[in-house]
């Protein structure tokens, strides 16, 4: 599973439930009716990391007007002070032991392998690749 392909566009996205920064729980089921960019990302505060969520930051406007919810990714435990530094609009969520990332095949041996997500209203996956793909064309997945 270490070298494996991202889930495939068309396919379910698993649920998942996860603390958000600040401890709020935040599940797939409970965002059915919009669409869900998830960026599994190595680490906070790194270079190509904290671009990588700037850049869907410094979109956040496309994001709402495509019916769009983003969310950072990411098994370490306090994310609120790297949020707020860069104050981004949307919530980071800690994947305890990258349980989710290995349901997304974004599971690294340490850290996740940097993914992008986006899961359409009805759950199915609209867009899925590795790397830091930018906003806009992951963001033109969004029905």
């Amino acid at each position: 599973m270490i070298f494996s392909q991202p889930l495939p566009v068309g396919s379910s996205a698993p649920d998942f439930e996860l603390p958000d920064q600040d401890g709020n729980l935040v599940s797939l089921k409970s965002l059915r009716n919009r669409n869900v960019v998830l960026v599994f990302y190595p680490a906070d505060d790194t270079t190509v990391c904290t671009k990588q969520l700037c850049e869907f930051r410094d979109r956040w406007p496309l994001a709402q007007q495509r019916n769009t919810v983003v969310f950072g990714v990411n098994p370490g435990k306090f994310h609120a002070k790297f949020r707020d530094k860069y104050q981004f609009p949307f919530p980071l969520l800690f994947d305890r032991g990258q349980r989710v990332g290995a349901a997304y095949r974004a599971k690294g041996l340490i850290v996740p392998k940097r993914t992008v997500y986006l899961i359409g209203p009805g759950g199915v996956i609209r867009f899925a690749k590795r790397g830091k793909p930018e906003p806009e064309e992951v963001l033109a997945a969004a029905v």
